[in-house]
């Protein structure tokens, strides 16, 4: 009448099956050379440096301008 086993593999298998899949995946993966790592690394520090450079000197300003003001 009513069957309590599911159908369904155990947890092991099913982690077993996922796994498998996840490496065959890895392996259609088109990974980026070296050189382009590295060109696009330098790229982003370069602008966050220069994001840093800009937003603290606006807030070196507006800190300046807010001391001539509340005075």
């Amino acid at each position: 009448m009513a069957n309590t086993k599911s159908d369904k593999p155990n947890i092991f298998v099913r982690f077993g099956r996922k796994v498998k899949e996840i490496f065959s995946e890895l392996k259609k993966v088109t990974w980026p050379s070296f050189g382009k790592v590295v060109k696009t690394t330098a790229v982003v520090l370069v602008l966050v440096a220069a994001f840093l450079v800009v937003f603290t000197g606006m807030n070196t300003g507006l800190g300046a301008l807010l001391q001539l003001v509340s005075q």
